[in-house]
């Protein structure tokens, strides 16, 4: 049997030496034949030369060099695109999840016949306002999506060939991961394990926001339904007040000020811009897929 490695490198110079020792010390734990994919997804530091250097010392070293940055989850699936093992485990090379965690994984998959084996946070790292920021966004998928993401779900995982291979058959441009994970199916159990914490994180704020709508939008059609009904409420209490109005002047009432009037406008102003909006995201998606432009572009494989 054979175990691919699969990670990615973004900023992550100061982290790929102790990477590829820990991680090698745990496949040798194995005893089985292995291989170590690191996809550089356009990263802005020496983090392409650092993981070269290592091919002088590692012979089962693969590093895959990507034209330009396209983003951490297109990384991720073009290195399980390019692994050769019967079984693969994906993992961050920031080490705030232990390549020790392969063993236990492992034992899992094999002991109990699974396809999948994934880590689930015991917490969420960071400070108040990032957890808090993690809580709602978990809540909103977990009301949006007609799929079930486990929650507080990490990249750290174990899979099956066949479910790779069922995997990298998603070709979105725009997607995210965490959606196509589930929605690819098989048998698939979680382990909990304690996350470390780097303090400072490659994700920003505007980065987590469209991470969140990317996966509302990829699997959810909810926003869509959810403008279509509000705009049936606002009709109906359009026709309501339209109807009020038309008996007050017949009766010979005074309308008073401007302020009902003002309110409407803005309203309505604000929720026909807001439908726009949602429908333009879905607009935007179908737009960018229909160019059938290519996952990633790779610029050299080293061996």
């Amino acid at each position: 049997m054979k175990v691919s490695v699969i990670s990615t490198l973004y900023k992550s110079s100061p982290y790929i030496g102790e990477f590829v020792e820990r991680i090698r010390a745990e496949l040798q734990k194995l005893g089985e034949d292995y291989e170590i994919v690191l996809v550089d997804d356009g990263s802005p530091d020496d983090s392409l030369r650092t993981a070269l250097r290592h091919l002088a010392t590692e012979s089962r070293l693969k590093v895959i060099e990507l034209s330009r940055n396209f983003g951490h989850h297109k990384a991720m699936m073009t290195g399980l695109e390019h692994a050769e093992g019967d079984v693969v485990f994906l993992i961050d090379v920031d080490l705030e999840e232990p390549p020790e965690l392969l063993g236990g994984f492992y034992e899992k998959l094999v002991k109990e016949d699974l396809d999948v084996v994934y880590g689930v946070q015991e917490s969420r790292k960071g400070g108040f306002a990032e957890r808090l920021f993690g809580l709602i966004a978990w809540k909103m998928i977990d009301w949006l999506l007609p799929i079930k993401v486990p929650s507080n779900h990490s990249t750290v995982r174990l899979m099956t060939r066949d479910y790779v291979q069922a995997l990298v058959r998603h070709k979105e441009n725009k997607t995210a991961i965490g959606g196509l994970w589930v929605i690819t199916g098989f048998k698939q159990a979680g382990i909990p394990f304690k996350k470390l914490s780097r303090q400072i994180s490659s994700y920003s704020v505007r980065a987590r926001l469209l991470a969140l709508l990317e996966s509302i939008t990829s699997f959810s059609e909810t926003p869509l339904y959810f403008v279509f009904y509000l705009g049936l409420v606002v009709l109906f209490v359009s026709a309501v007040i339209a109807i009020s109005l038309v008996v007050r002047k017949m009766t010979g009432q005074v309308l008073s000020g401007w302020v009902s009037t003002l309110f409407s406008i803005w309203f309505l102003g604000g929720l026909a811009i807001f439908s726009v909006g949602v429908v333009g995201l879905y607009v935007s998606r179908i737009f960018i897929e229909t160019k059938g432009r290519p996952y990633t572009i790779i610029r050299k494989i080293y061996r």
